[in-house]
């Protein structure tokens, strides 16, 4: 999992970064389009194509068999369920595609929503950092509280805290942002050192609000900056960046939104030029 994050992260980097200082909607636009093409061309190929265009078929008679024994229950009755039955063929038909697809859209749709989900600091924001400690490193604390230490770089500033909680294993610290910059806060705890990236910026980057112990479901969810080892006594440090909402077309909403919808109309404009039944 580390190293298919890693390659995924120079990917979008790199491919997102003509857009970084354009609207949101620029980069999620491009991005839905390919989505739709690769969706149209792995659905082609891995799905009965004539198998679905004669299921849809019998669906459509059914409509119209409705529609013209309008006045015969029997008639209506018989029609319906021939529907019901195309329909569970027609997704019959469509899981081995829907398999096929799911597992990259959700490394695409993890590694979009550090682009797109969260906005960067802004100097004059004050947000919070938190470590969270594993289960082993109760051991470590003295007298009830863990001897962490918080190193701010210059364009960074502790406003307050570290405050312990001990029922969650968190400690905390409120930093200002002084400076525009990219930069990289260290943490000390029993010997230890470790850095989480933290970005003030205005333009739309790869932004890593969880930096997280090596683990198969935590870099899953959070692919955004490189795992450490889970050996340290600390379980995952937390930046709280802002939520970012993108317009799309005057409506102010989450990205994936806006994600799905123009993956979704990309799809079926494109399926007959394509050669596709959906």
């Amino acid at each position: 999992m580390t190293w298919i994050n890693s390659a995924l992260r120079a990917v979008f980097d790199a491919a997102l970064a003509p857009f970084s200082g354009l609207p949101e909607m620029a980069g999620l636009t491009l991005v839905s389009l390919i989505c739709a093409i690769g969706m149209l061309w792995v659905f082609k190929r891995t799905s009965n194509q004539n198998a679905l265009a004669a299921v849809k078929s019998r669906i459509h008679a059914g409509l119209f068999e409705i529609r013209l024994f309008n006045d015969n229950l029997p008639a209506i009755f018989r029609a319906q369920t021939q529907i019901l039955k195309a329909n569970a063929k027609y997704l019959w038909h469509s899981l081995p595609p829907l398999l096929w697809i799911i597992v990259p859209f959700v490394f695409i749709v993890a590694q979009l929503q550090f682009h797109y989900g969260y906005r960067g600091l802004q100097p004059g924001d004050s947000v919070l950092l938190t470590v969270r400690l594993s289960e082993d490193a109760d051991a470590l604390t003295v007298e009830g509280k863990p001897r962490a230490a918080l190193e701010l770089p210059a364009g960074l500033e502790a406003e307050a805290g570290p405050v312990w909680a001990p029922a969650l294993r968190e400690m905390s610290w409120r930093i200002g942002a002084r400076e525009p910059g990219d930069y990289s806060p260290v943490i000390t705890f029993e010997g230890d050192r470790l850095e989480k990236s933290v970005r003030v910026v205005d333009e739309i980057t790869r932004l890593s609000p969880h930096r997280v112990a090596k683990g198969f479901v935590a870099e899953l969810v959070y692919p955004a900056e490189a795992p450490f080892d889970s050996e340290q006594g600390i379980e995952s440090v937390e930046i709280s960046y802002p939520d970012r909402e993108v317009n799309f077309f005057g409506w102010r909403t989450h990205w994936m939104v806006a994600f799905f919808i123009l993956t979704i109309v990309f799809a079926f404009l494109l399926r007959k030029p394509m050669g596709v039944t959906i």
